[in-house]
Parts: C-alpha cells; structure tokens; sequence
C-alpha cells in the first residue's frame, strides 16, 4: 500500500467518526479530489452534508469556503471584487478574494442562486479561474466545488441548467440515517458537547492535501482493459441510443442521453475506486459501484418517465441490468 493510499485511507476513517451513516458520501467526496472533479449533494435539511465537507476539509487542514445560496447574491458576491483604495494620495486598486478562492468550496442550496451567479460558478468549475473585469485569476490545483440542493422545496429556485449539471462529476443522494445511525449521531452530539475539543490535534487531521495531489499522478498508471473501456462506452451509448435494447423500456424514459463527459467521468472514478480498493487496474465492478452517482445527472427524462414517477436512479438500473459487459 502506497503512503498516499495508506494517508487517504487514515483520512476516511477519520471522518468517518464525525460523519455517522453517510460512509459513501464521505467516499465519493474523496474520490471527488482524486478525479479533480466536483460533487452535487442531493438531500433533505439535516443529512449532514454540511458537516461532511466541513469534516473533510478540518481533516486533511484544507482551505474552507462556505457561501449561502440566495436569490440576491451576485457574482461578486463569490468571486472576490477589484476595491479603490487611496494610498498617500494615489490611487490604488486591489482585488480582494471571494470565497471561490480555496480549496474546498461548500455552495449550500445552490440552486437558490441566480442565473449570472451560476455562470461565475461554472467559469471556476470548468476552468479553474475566475475572472474579474479584465483579468483572470488562477485558482488553486486542489479546487472542489461541493453543493448541495434540497429535493423537495422547489419554491423560488433556479434549477440548474444541464450544461452546469454535466460539469459535475458525481451527484450523490444523501438519504435519512438509519435506526442505529441516528442513535449514534446523537450520541456524537452529546459527546460533543461535553468535550468541544475534538480529535483536531491528532495525526491524521494534519494530512498534507498535496497528498490528493500525488495520488492523483499514480491513477494514471492504473491499467484499465479493452473490456472495461467497452463497457464504460456500451453504458454511456444505451442512453443514447435506447433504441438498441427494444425489449427494454429505456427509449420511453429517456429524453436526451449522457454526453462524453460521462464516459471520461466513468473512467475517472472507476479508476479511483480501484484504487481506494488497493488494486493496480480496473474491474468491471469498479465501473458498476460508481454508475449512479456519474450517469444518473446526466441523463434528462422524458415526460412519460417523470409521469411515472421513474428518476435517473432507475434508469440507471435499467442500464446495468441490460447492458451487458465485454
């Protein structure tokens, strides 16, 4: 086991202890870093999404940007602004950071933001920059955008358009804990409160995050199969051509297909499954633990499926059921 891995792997375990019942929120966080991607987190209020980024950074002694999604933000609102300030009688203009500058960024219900916020989101997303007036500023190499919107309340938001929904690399649904998960998170809490001071002076809350940084040099050597390409390429083109499988209901629930971008996602966190799972190449397996976070954003439903009541988790169900591998 590399030192990278065996870092991660301590990491997990760490927040872990301080996120109970959501361990593959947790996970697909980390292989959010890994991939250099983003992540959407889709929950109910109180599912502790906010406490899981929150965690993940203290964790790793990572930068922490936390911004409220709201219908009067602005761009500048996250971006930083250029400020005029006058320095013995001259003029002086500086560009002071917004929150898009660090490392881990929280955007809490983002889909309460306008449409020209989201735009100045996107640009950090798609590009790691931001730009300001005339001048584009470089942001950080460790850069995640995590965010997170309620399912059900609806009521005076922005949904986000695909083209924002494409770029991010994962969309995981936060669920309620269980019966014995919600027994522990309480007593979490109460622990807490009779010791405020955690575990944020033990070994494992120091990890370097450059340590993302080497990690994700050594995914790149992880061999993946002629096998393994064929079925990530066979899941992506079942969404667009449903057609291909007429004994199957896939041409009635999808509207529009996934695009490139998901097969290269398959790739990507198919690779840092693998190697979480301390293996030198991918399984066809690796591909299949990942599909619904990767694949089920990314595809738009018909009118019929929606009528029905079917979600891309169940077309993605579909999808891995009839497609078959190799």
């Amino acid at each position: 086991m590399s030192h990278s891995l065996q870092s991660i792997t301590a990491l997990i375990s760490q927040v872990e202890k301080s996120v109970i019942g959501q361990s593959h929120v947790i996970r697909a966080l980390v292989i959010g870093l890994l991939t250099k991607g983003h992540v959407l987190l889709e929950g109910l209020p109180g599912t502790a999404k906010t406490r899981s980024v929150k965690s993940l950074a203290d964790a790793m002694n990572a930068s922490f940007g936390r911004v409220q999604f709201t219908p009067d933000l602005l761009p500048s609102d996250i971006t930083g602004t250029v400020q005029y300030q006058d320095n013995n009688g001259s003029p002086l203009l500086t560009f002071q950071q917004g929150p898009l500058f660090h490392n881990l960024v929280l955007a809490d219900e983002i889909n309460r933001a306008p449409a020209k916020v989201q735009a100045a989101l996107l640009e950090a997303m798609a590009e790691g920059t931001v730009t300001v007036g005339d001048t584009t500023h470089q942001l950080d190499e460790l850069f995640m955008v995590l965010a997170t919107q309620n399912p059900v309340e609806q009521e005076g938001t922005y949904p986000l358009p695909e083209a924002q929904m494409d770029r991010f690399m994962m969309k995981i649904n936060v669920d309620y804990p269980d019966d014995e998960a919600e027994l522990n998170i309480i007593r979490l809490v109460r622990a807490e409160e009779n010791a405020p001071v955690m575990n944020a002076g033990s070994a494992v809350s120091k990890i370097d995050p450059l340590v993302f940084l080497s990690a994700r040099q050594q995914l790149s050597t992880l061999s993946v199969s002629d096998i393994v390409e064929r079925y990530i390429v066979a899941l992506v083109m079942a969404t667009r051509h449903p057609e291909r499988y007429p004994d199957s209901p896939l041409s009635a629930w999808i509207k529009t297909g996934s695009s490139p971008r998901a097969s290269i996602a398959l790739d990507k966190c198919a690779r840092a499954e693998a190697w979480l799972s301390g293996r030198d190449h991918v399984l066809p397996d690796d591909v299949r633990s990942i599909a619904h976070s990767v694949l089920s954003h990314r595809i738009t439903l018909s009118y019929d499926a929606l009528a029905d009541n079917i979600d891309g988790q169940a077309v993605v169900n579909e999808l891995l059921d009839i497609v078959a591998v190799g």
